[in-house]
């Protein structure tokens, strides 16, 4: 597999942690886990940074950040990740005018941008969220909404994307979108090895997972993506075609047709997906047991639960946990022994 070059941008008066966080993460995978095990590693993403200028940045707090250069001075990247300002929307637009436009031109000739926190107002400014679905900062939310109508913001989201553009909400948020972006480029098996070495929990959504194709939740149709946003909240109540047909205020009949011409696959389907999706999340970072996982998504009977994720990720939920958890206690519990190599 060949190196994703990453470049990471610092704010001028941004936060820290959402500079230092796609540094280490996006570093870290493919070499730290195999590196404690006593394997040897390769690094998956080749991570460079840089400010506007190319000179240091002075943070929020007392630290100050040095990049390898400036924005004009970066080569070629597959992926630019834009860390957080400070908040005050008006100070970071004018702080970073040139920011914006360097965006729109790499995201132009392929590379994908992603942003963390505020950061995704620079993706805003640059135009390339018009359309599409976007998140940031809980607070930051009305002020986004009034400056750019033309973005679908969805602050209750941790992370979205769509066509290579990548937001995520707080700071903490930004561990979900590095991990994210692990399992979108190198595949979930490397994504859970860098939080397992990291001691982090798993994105609290996975929207790529095991299933061959996602269901799309980027298409026209407002109606089917308002209630694909509900299910989203809402998966694990008990739910019916009828039901979901009625909410969407259609006839069984069309709603089916709509629903899937939209997504891909049918309204059961995408039912089953989420609420695995989920229960994955739950059984990687929570001692919660299978039959209460089982529960919790929705579904009663555990039997058909069982091989129904079986079918989705290809292991039944005790093997899986013990495959993918990043609690080690779990381990312990489970009787599974970690070796050392």
């Amino acid at each position: 597999m060949e190196t994703i070059d990453v470049t990471v941008i610092f704010l001028e008066g941004g936060t820290p942690s959402t500079a230092v966080t796609p540094v280490e993460i996006l570093g870290s995978a493919g070499y730290l886990y195999q590196t404690l095990q006593g394997l040897e590693g390769e690094r998956m993403f080749d991570v460079k940074t840089a400010s506007l200028s190319g000179k240091r940045v002075q943070t929020l707090s007392a630290l100050s950040l040095y990049p390898d250069g400036s924005i004009d001075e970066i080569q070629a990247a597959d992926l630019l990740v834009v860390s957080a300002g400070g908040g005050d929307l008006d100070v970071e637009c004018r702080r970073n005018q040139g920011l914006p436009s360097f965006l729109r031109r790499a995201y132009d000739h392929g590379t994908a941008i992603a942003g963390i926190c505020s950061g995704v107002v620079q993706l805003a400014e640059a135009g390339i969220l018009d359309g599409r679905p976007a998140t940031t900062h809980w607070a930051l939310s009305d002020d986004c909404r009034e400056r750019y109508p033309e973005v679908d913001w969805q602050p209750e989201r941790y992370v979205t994307e769509s066509d290579g553009v990548f937001c995520s909400g707080g700071v903490y948020s930004g561990v979900d979108l590095c991990l994210y972006l692990i399992e979108k480029y190198c595949g979930h098996q490397s994504a859970m090895k860098t939080a397992k070495a990291l001691l982090v929990r798993t994105p609290r959504v996975w929207q790529a997972g095991y299933s061959p194709e996602t269901p799309k939740i980027h298409h026209d149709d407002k109606q089917i993506r308002s209630l694909q946003e509900w299910l989203f909240k809402h998966f694990s109540r008990p739910i019916t075609v009828n039901k979901l047909a009625e909410r969407a205020c259609m006839s069984p009949r069309t709603f089916m047709r709509r629903f899937k011409k939209a997504t891909g696959v049918t309204p059961i389907v995408y039912v089953q997906r989420v609420r695995i999706n989920a229960a994955r999340h739950l059984l990687e970072n929570d001692l919660k047991s299978v039959r209460q996982v089982c529960l919790e998504v929705g579904y009663e009977d555990i039997g058909f639960f069982r091989k129904l994720f079986r079918r989705i990720t290809g292991l039944n939920p005790s093997d899986y946990r013990k495959r993918f958890s990043v609690n080690l206690s779990e381990h312990v519990r489970y009787g599974e022994r970690v070796h050392h190599h």
